[in-house]
């Protein structure tokens, strides 16, 4: 398909910046920023950097096609957009821009138990290929109503979100106010009144709201015991016992996300899921953690083919997706990449990200003289 492509913003950085420039310091930070020193966060892209390719310039050679096969299903790329809570907080309307691109490019978006868009709402625009993350709750009820709304609208792939077992400290959004829900003081207002295109689009979308959780939060709430109710409600700890009534319960692919042990992926495996995304959740969890490139290629050497498995956290452009599945993964997750898009370019920003993504991992391929991307692992330099 034709995407709009705006020559100013030719790159992920690009949109970054301007991004930065666009929205309110305390929206940007809660997008950009990780936990504590932000050690992880910034290992992650700077050890999928590490990785090297390696060009067959002088074999017979027809071009490249990036599209893959994912559970049974043809995606026009092997990437997709990762789960994000607070989207509207950072750009009015964004889960439903990025969906939407999504559908249209034919890749998936996961949509978080804690985004801004409703089950529903993501089922529609998507008709029923989107994917949904959720973060487990304390009551069985909860968790089962959650399960059976995304598999009425249609979903085919249910994540389970296990790497956060607690709430990260993250001084960034200490500071501005933002652990969850935003919070407005004095010095936000004024980022706010410097900010007129964000202002005015929430003006127009209203006050960024958790809409999958909206039937279930009591009426009247203020926005700080708002987030005291999300907080007493989702239990973040998983273990073998919560996932086994959901594997019974759900009858399509299962996915845990966050994995970063292969003691994990053996208990994936043993309780019969489908795939893995390996993640440390963007370097928002733990800092003195590894990159997620570094325990995915392990995995990758011992479980590939008995679990599908995937990557996110640190992944920012073309190259960066072709190193992570040159390294063993079969698939990857994009989050900070495409909210700098929507950021960005507002309605516009999620065709102009995944079409930037297309193109530089379709020059990548072409570039090293690989046809296909189950076949990009043989130009890993080791």
């Amino acid at each position: 398909m034709q995407h709009s492509f705006d020559p100013r913003y030719p790159s992920i950085e690009d949109l970054r910046k301007k991004a930065r420039q666009r929205i309110p310091k305390f929206a940007f930070e809660y997008l950009d920023g990780g936990c504590y020193s932000e050690v992880n966060l910034h290992r992650n892209t700077a050890e999928i950097r590490e990785v090297q390719l390696k060009p067959f310039y002088l074999r017979d050679y027809e071009g490249a096609s990036i599209k893959t096969r994912l559970f049974g299903k043809e995606y026009d790329a092997p990437f997709g957009i990762s789960p994000i809570g607070l989207q509207d907080l950072m750009w009015p309307g964004a889960s439903e821009i990025l969906a939407k691109a999504a559908f249209e490019h034919n890749i998936p978006y996961i949509l978080s138990t804690v985004g801004t868009a409703s089950i529903e709402t993501i089922g529609a625009i998507t008709e029923g290929n989107a994917w949904f993350q959720l973060y487990h709750p304390k009551e069985d009820e909860l968790r089962d109503q959650l399960i059976q709304r995304a598999a009425d609208a249609g979903y085919p792939v249910l994540v389970i979100l296990s790497d956060v077992p607690t709430f990260a400290y993250r001084p960034k959004e200490i500071k501005n106010g933002l652990s969850i829900p935003p919070r407005m003081t004095f010095r936000n207002i004024m980022q706010i009144l410097g900010s007129p295109q964000w202002a005015l689009q929430t003006l127009i979308k209203g006050q960024p709201d958790f809409k999958t959780m909206k039937p279930y939060i009591p009426k009247g709430l203020s926005l700080r015991h708002l987030g005291l109710f999300m907080n007493k409600i989702f239990s973040g700890r998983l273990n073998a016992e919560k996932i086994k009534p959901i594997r019974d319960m759900w009858k399509g692919k299962l996915v845990l996300k966050g994995v970063a042990s292969e003691e994990d992926v053996r208990i994936a495996i043993e309780l019969g899921l489908d795939g893995i995304i390996v993640s440390n959740h963007g370097g928002r969890q733990l800092d003195a953690g590894q990159s997620s490139i570094k325990p995915m290629t392990e995995i990758a050497k011992k479980f590939k083919g008995q679990i599908s498995i995937m990557m996110d956290s640190g992944i920012r452009s073309g190259p960066d997706i072709a190193c992570t599945l040159a390294s063993g993964a079969e698939f990857t997750f994009l989050g900070r990449s495409f909210m700098y898009g929507v950021a960005a370019l507002g309605a516009k920003g999620g065709d102009h990200t995944i079409g930037i993504l297309k193109n530089q991992l379709q020059q990548v391929m072409e570039q090293i003289c690989c046809s296909g991307v189950q076949d990009i692992h043989q130009h890993l330099v080791r």
